[in-house]
């Protein structure tokens, strides 16, 4: 799952035509429908991708899944990485990035059907802040850890020289896609059985009770589900040496406070700010109080 920090970042770097203003957006969309009508059919690049059916172990993928695949092309697209396509000739073939973007829309479907079947008497708050326990950056690891997703992936020789950097995230990346490979090749249901035994087994083996430090990132998926503004983060006071910093940080969602953090460095005091504002909203939703800013 991309975060709303990886979003910018990616957007920040992609070529200046794929950049729209504020004020050219809806003709930015217009050109993106004409481009999308003009393309050519994606069936041209599956010889290219047949390529590479053979470096990977689809009897042992299928066990992995539970799943019998059809289309195998369709799964050696979720698993190629853009570092192998950089350094092939493949490079005018397109990586797990989109299955990976079909995929968390997926996760996060069924994740939130499960949740609204299984717990009748949940609240909206708590059914949004399980669910997101369930779908965020730490959980896709978790499952992709599991699985063994690692086993299965096509990368450059750099990328896998330096995977103890960066393998968290391409094996988080890989799993949706591989979500979103299923859902292509199989429809819902499949898809949706595999993400519940992948969740239920998550919990059966007690992964909401280790604390999710990232809270941060828990608050602001939070507030956009419910529509509110991005939180902001102010240091208020800054006290000792400079060996031995204490750094106070409040929190604002729109113009209210949420909660206040201290810690020996800013981002110890954000993320300390940002789980008050969280037992907040918990305490409000367990209350029956609608999240609100003033």
């Amino acid at each position: 799952m991309i975060s709303f920090r990886q979003w910018k970042i990616r957007r920040a770097f992609a070529p200046k035509a794929h950049q729209p203003s504020v004020e050219s957006f809806g003709g930015w969309i217009a050109n993106f429908f004409r481009r999308f009508k003009s393309q050519k059919s994606s069936s041209q690049t599956l010889p290219l991708f047949t390529s590479l059916v053979g470096k990977i172990d689809f009897q042992q993928l299928e066990r992995t899944l539970n799943y019998r695949i059809k289309n195998q092309i369709v799964f050696v697209q979720a698993v190629v990485h853009r570092s192998y396509l950089q350094n092939s000739n493949l490079s005018n073939l397109q990586s797990n990035e989109r299955l990976e973007f079909l995929g968390d829309a997926v996760l996060n479907l069924v994740v939130a059907e499960f949740l609204y079947s299984t717990n009748p008497n949940a609240e909206e708050g708590e059914l949004t802040i399980v669910r997101s326990r369930l779908v965020n950056r730490k959980a896709l690891i978790y499952y992709a850890r599991v699985l063994k997703i690692w086993d299965f992936l096509i990368l450059s020789m750099s990328a896998t020289q330096a995977a103890e950097k960066g393998a968290d995230t391409i094996i988080a990346d890989a799993f949706e896609a591989l979500l979103g490979a299923m859902y292509l090749d199989g429809g819902i249901e499949p898809v949706q059985k595999f993400i519940v035994r992948q969740v239920v087994d998550a919990l059966h083996n007690g992964f909401l009770d280790t604390p999710d430090d990232n809270y941060k990132s828990a608050l602001l998926e939070f507030v956009q589900a419910h529509g509110m503004p991005i939180p902001r983060y102010n240091v208020i006071n800054e006290e000792g040496p400079d060996h031995d910093r204490t750094f106070t940080v409040e929190v604002f969602i729109g113009k209210e406070s949420f909660g206040t953090g201290i810690g020996k460095n800013k981002k110890e005091a954000e993320q300390s700010a940002a789980e008050q504002a969280m037992t907040r909203f918990v305490h409000d939703t367990q209350t029956q109080h609608r999240p609100s800013v003033h």
